[in-house]
């Protein structure tokens, strides 16, 4: 996945190759910043402003100014495409820190934001989206803050990095035999025609295509229930899938190695993926 050359950053435009900060970076020293990954398709952001609007309130969280307003950083990014003169599918990863200053717990007094942006490709996992994933379960060890987009991901890495060797596409978290969602998605399980799905508490992050998938439940009249299930439960789904913006509403046909109902994407699955490619005005290829 090629990185397009030009940058974002609190300076304006720039070469990636030209963007330095110095080494006391308190995003590199304590992960003392907010991020966001927004999709791309056609050269078109998808819930651009959703994902702005969630950069603000975790800056908030952490007591983070972010130097410019909402409208300026979305006008921003979409000169960004413009810059790059991107018309294929990606993402944007977008990182705000605290700043850079001599290293100290508390709060630097005078020190302004660090924030970069850059798009990467990223054409749609064509395959996965119409076969299905499979998942291992992982003990969620992440803090009690996980509704904040923070750059602290090390256990989400870990767990990732279990699935992976594993074999597997993604890792379910869980908290005392209760699952909270996955390693970087929301995850959901359908039972009888109804979704459910941890509630939007701080202890899972709120995801965009998440309330996406809320509506488009909505629109089709399925019930959408905020409701933790238990591990246990997941075996005996009818349907299992997750969401994010680099996996869109993906199903789960195999959990820990055993597969889920008769091990296909169901049908509430595919509703909700045709409803996202309409939303998102992409290419059907989901049947």
């Amino acid at each position: 996945m090629s990185v397009y050359p030009i940058i974002l950053s609190q300076t304006g435009f720039a070469h990636r190759d030209e963007l330095t900060y110095p080494f006391e970076e308190r995003g590199l020293q304590f992960g003392d910043g907010v991020y966001e990954v927004i999709r791309i398709y056609g050269g078109k952001y998808y819930l651009l402003t959703e994902h702005v609007e969630r950069l603000f309130r975790s800056a908030e969280a952490i007591k983070l100014s972010l130097p410019f307003s909402n409208q300026d950083i979305t006008k921003r990014l979409l000169d960004l495409l413009e810059q790059n003169e991107m018309v294929s599918d990606g993402i944007v990863y977008l990182q705000a820190t605290r700043g850079s200053a001599p290293r100290n717990h508390a709060f630097p007094t005078d020190t302004q934001a660090n924030v970069y942006a850059y798009i990467r490709d990223m054409p749609r996992k064509t395959n996965n989206l119409i076969n299905g994933v499979s998942a291992i379960t992982q003990r969620d060890t992440r803090w009690e803050n996980c509704y904040i987009k923070s750059l602290n991901l090390l256990p989400n890495v870990l767990a990732k990095q279990a699935a992976q060797e594993n074999g597997s596409y993604e890792a379910i978290l869980e908290r005392d035999g209760i699952v909270t969602e996955c390693s970087s998605s929301n995850i959901y399980l359908v039972k009888n025609d109804n979704i459910y799905t941890h509630p939007a508490t701080k202890t899972i992050l709120h995801g965009c295509v998440r309330m996406r998938v809320e509506q488009f439940a909505g629109n089709d009249n399925i019930p959408f229930v905020e409701e933790a299930f238990a591990v246990e439960d997941i075996f005996a789904a009818d349907e299992l899938f997750l969401s994010s913006s680099t996996s869109e509403v993906m199903p789960i046909v195999e959990v820990d190695g055993k597969m889920i109902a008769d091990g296909k994407p169901g049908k509430v699955t595919r509703q909700l993926q045709e409803a996202y490619e309409k939303d998102a005005n992409i290419n059907k290829i989901v049947t």
